[in-house]
């Protein structure tokens, strides 16, 4: 329904324009920004650093397809920017969160650049929780929040008034005497974000364990965490992120764990991908560019690792799957607007993990030269650099994070398949410009030419129906029953 409703409306948009499409091209964008705060009206109360408890900001972090024109964005730990006390690495208590939004394409005006024009709305805030305790930090010791008074718990202050287990993004969330992958440690940094095949849970992936949690859709209350490898987790945590990288010898580096998570079309396994080498691989000159990979069996959270090399970025920020085994992987360096700097490096790489080798119990060389095959399919510096797109690299974002296939449109009689990208602005727009997102066709042929037998399979959502709308469906069925009781009766 969804599909033959918007190949409808691009059909119409190819009228617009006649020029020849070369994809992947940019063919439409958009940006969020006159929003200032999120849906969370109970979360109006000032984080430890002063700034609003339901700023909106950062939602590029994650970017999932929920069907139709609806898509998830996913901030990560929250505002962060403003400078208030080391000791926490100026994290707060901001509770995670994921943004409902659409995301709608129409023909563009006569005269535009792009064929398409992009409407983003903002339609909802999720807050996540646990069903049971998390871990937090007591606050003793960490001296005073920006306005003097002393720091306090960790905790998120709506726990008290809603009687839940809030995860936040503060640092010192967690139990000291566990691991980094204790599933009840309450600090939370989400990095990337899929909607199950069946439409009603959400995937989550993070960076302090790295966790990957499954989470109720619409209440954001968590159902599952699925085992990670432990390899992947550090030993001995600290609320500063420098003291924890020096302190362990294997393990995620802080700040870089796993971000970005990819779920096959079919539903069945996710695929997580680490930002940057653990630490033992960092460590061996063979393997100190090897990204590693997980993959989740979802029923019987089996798990499996594979390697990724980095070409020219300095880590990888998404991977999100074209079939059950090739995938799309954003790998990029953090240049661009938000840093200062002229962007440079934002390449999307193919790979293909059929008949890789699991590299679960291998390190330097053996390791390294098991990493999968690599091909580039898209630079987005240089596609942005299109009429309606960005000229200037200094204008690019720096942080290009969340990547999500949409519908497909027909443009110029030809079908095309959308990706969607958008940018992570940490919360500072006046630094990192506006919650962006860019949208680019392309077709099967481009990705045959990438690589050989490479194509595209469409993930299959459930449609979740509306609260009001299943409760319309209850009625009817109710009223259907009364009257084939009332039928019998007279019989």
């Amino acid at each position: 329904m969804f599909r033959t409703r918007l190949i409808a409306l691009a059909a119409t948009a190819a009228l617009v324009t006649s020029a020849a499409m070369a994809a992947p091209t940019l063919i439409a964008r958009g940006s969020l920004s006159g929003n200032l705060f999120d849906l969370a009206a109970s979360t109006h109360g000032a984080l430890e650093n002063g700034v609003a408890g339901n700023l909106l900001g950062g939602i590029g972090s994650g970017l999932a397809w929920a069907g139709g024109n609806s898509f998830l964005g996913l901030p990560d730990r929250g505002p962060n920017a403003t400078a208030y006390n080391s000791a926490v690495d100026d994290t707060t208590s901001y509770i995670a969160r994921y943004q409902s939004l659409t995301l709608s394409l129409a023909p563009a005006s006569a005269g535009s650049a792009l064929p398409l024009a992009m409407t983003p709305t903002l339609t909802g805030t999720t807050l996540l929780s646990s069903p049971t305790a998390l871990s937090y930090g007591s606050g003793a010791g960490l001296g005073t929040r920006a306005d003097g008074t002393p720091m306090g718990s960790g905790a998120p202050s709506l726990n008290a008034v809603d009687g839940k287990q809030y995860f936040s993004g503060r640092s010192d969330n967690f139990d000291p005497a566990k691991g980094s992958l204790n599933a009840d440690n309450g600090r939370l940094d989400p990095e990337s974000i899929r909607v199950s095949a069946d439409g009603k849970s959400v995937f989550i992936s993070d960076e302090y364990g790295p966790y990957v949690y499954q989470f109720d859709r619409a209440t954001g209350a968590r159902l599952r965490s699925f085992a990670l490898p432990a390899n992947l987790g550090i030993a001995k945590l600290s609320p500063v992120g420098s003291t924890e990288i020096t302190g362990n010898s294997s393990g995620r580096v802080a700040n870089k764990g796993m971000e970005g998570l990819a779920i096959t079309p079919d539903g069945k396994s996710l695929v997580g991908i680490m930002q940057a080498p653990l630490i033992q691989d960092a460590a061996v000159a063979a393997s100190n560019k090897l990204v590693r990979i997980v993959t989740i069996d979802i029923a019987t959270g089996a798990t499996h690792e594979y390697g990724y090399k980095l070409t020219d970025g300095s880590g990888v920020s998404e991977i999100v799957a074209l079939n059950d085994h090739q995938f799309l992987v954003d790998e990029r360096d953090g240049k661009g607007l938000g840093d200062g700097s002229t962007a440079k490096v934002k390449k999307v790489y193919l790979i293909d993990i059929a008949g890789a080798t699991d590299i679960t119990g291998l390190s330097g060389a053996a390791a390294a030269n098991a990493a999968v095959a690599k091909s580039q399919f898209l630079d987005l510096v240089s596609a942005l650099n299109v009429a309606g797109g960005i000229s200037d690299p200094n204008q690019v974002p720096a942080k290009i994070e969340g990547m999500a296939f949409g519908e497909d449109v027909v443009l110029n009689g030809s079908l095309m398949h959308t990706l969607f990208v958008a940018n992570d602005n940490d919360f500072v727009q006046s630094v990192a410009g506006d919650n962006q997102f860019f949208v680019f066709g392309f077709t099967d042929q481009d990705l045959s030419a990438v690589r050989a037998g490479a194509f595209f399979q469409q993930q299959a959502i459930a449609t979740v129906p509306e609260p009001a709308s299943a409760a319309l469906v209850i009625l009817c069925l109710l009223g259907l029953s009364v009257a084939q009781r009332y039928r019998r009766d007279q019989d």
